[in-house]
């Protein structure tokens, strides 16, 4: 049985009488504390909160608890020294399953010390009337990565003695301030997030940019990478569209279709911490490093049939060599306002719109070379994109013709090399002879 106050939270009125009968109170009768309750009497009393019922209840216990005798104890004496600010005898002691108290310890850890009460339906309410639960779901903890820790670890200032009262105006200053807990003992992360577009944007006064607690969770903290589509859809709360065009992406449907923890998400591409803007120069000139990643794994490749030297082949050609280049002037020599834009991996084969270049989609990806191509190249046809091998070596099977040219030269060019230095060193011993 419970019962439900106007503030909303929710008491268990439910008496274990085994657990009653293990207490140190099992020698009173029900009537001894609440004295207003007998068989033939049961009052009706009306509380607006848990803290004004647990006030109420709690000043029943100094009928037996004297002041002299709770100073005896240095843990009460310095909450009696705190007044009106110290926390309720129930705060701490259920009355109905209390057990004899040895050295002052009263609970076997301090987590089952503030379980005592975050266990059930609890919060606050802040300063604009949103309110904030502060229930914590104890097998979730347990099965956290912080399930080792105390929660004083992470809820500094807060200890069995030390109980501050703190007030926020909104809810999303309550998360945030929450968050500040992360650095104590993750503080090389922390550093990473300086530099990301998320602080930057919270920097500038929007609260709405995430913060740890936003993607990890408080209480329910996981591995990071043990579920890599809850990763993503972490992601996705604030980018929906982008989420869900990945979904339908060749490797947001190996994800959510078939599990497949081999494909990239959202932290593969964009880092979990550091995250530029993808927008930025700096980020546009890494995409075929992080592409290369995944695509330039022979071992991944093999096991999907895929070409594991297509980023290497970009590198060689016209595109990558001129990336290249302007990577290597990092001193300003060549500006970005200067620089002409360079097709990378995105450019072509899109972004979170991924698709397969064989197949269905075949239209759809010439489609998008033709469209790229004459950003730059004016004029471009459909069988513009068609002169380019692509990322595949010419062989007798792919490109014949391309592949015969080029056998050809790498045998003539050295012939014809060869045949020069014989003839200039006939000249010469020629000349020798006829002096």
């Amino acid at each position: 049985m419970t019962v439900k106050f106007p503030s909303g939270e929710v008491l268990d009125a439910f008496i274990d009488a085994n657990k009653f009968k293990s207490s140190a109170h099992q020698s009173l009768s029900c009537s001894a504390c609440h004295v207003e309750f007998s068989a033939k009497n049961h009052p009706q009393h009306t509380f607006r909160s848990r803290e004004q019922y647990s006030s109420k209840a709690s000043s029943v216990c100094r009928q037996c608890h004297a002041e002299e005798q709770l100073k005896k104890s240095p843990v009460h004496a310095s909450l009696l020294a705190k007044g009106n600010k110290a926390p309720v005898c129930s705060g701490c002691h259920n009355p109905h399953t209390v057990t004899p108290v040895a050295g002052g310890k009263q609970f076997v850890s301090e987590k089952d010390h503030c379980l005592r009460c975050h266990q059930h339906a609890m919060g606050i309410t802040l300063r604009n009337g949103e309110k904030v639960s502060l229930k914590v779901d104890a097998a979730v903890l347990e099965r956290s990565v912080h399930t080792k820790l105390a929660c004083f670890d992470c809820h500094f200032g807060f200890s069995a003695t030390q109980h501050p009262k703190r007030k926020f105006n909104t809810s999303r200053d309550f998360s945030i301030a929450q968050a500040e807990a992360c650095r104590r003992c993750h503080f090389d992360k922390y550093t990473k997030t300086l530099e990301s577009i998320h602080y930057a944007i919270l920097s500038q006064g929007n609260l709405k940019a995430p913060v740890c607690t936003d993607c990890h969770g408080a209480h329910s903290v996981v591995q990071a990478r043990a579920d890599k589509l809850q990763s993503s859809k972490r992601c996705g709360r604030c980018h929906q569209t982008i989420f869900g065009t990945y979904t339908q992406s060749v490797h947001g449907t190996a994800l959510v279709q078939e599990n497949n923890t081999d494909v990239p998400i959202c932290a593969d591409c964009h880092t979990a911490h550091s995250i530029q803007g993808a927008h930025t120069q700096d980020y546009r000139d890494k995409v075929p490093e992080i592409c290369g990643k995944c695509h330039g794994n022979s071992a991944l490749m093999k096991k999907y049939g895929l070409n594991p030297g297509v980023v290497n082949s970009y590198l060689q050609d016209f595109h990558g060599v001129t990336l290249t280049f302007y990577q290597r002037q990092k001193d300003g020599t060549v500006p970005d306002s200067a620089r002409k834009p360079i097709a990378t991996c995105v450019d072509c084969h899109g972004i979170h719109d991924i698709t397969k270049t064989t197949g269905p989609t075949t239209n759809i990806v010439k489609a998008r070379l033709k469209n790229r191509c004459q950003k730059c190249h004016a004029g471009a046809t459909e069988e513009f994109p068609d002169a380019w091998l692509s990322h595949y070596e010419p062989s007798l099977t792919n490109a014949p013709l391309v592949f015969l040219i080029n056998l050809t030269y790498k045998f003539f060019i050295p012939f014809m090399l060869i045949g020069l230095i014989l003839q200039i060193l006939l000249h010469v011993w020629r000349y020798a002879v006829n002096r």
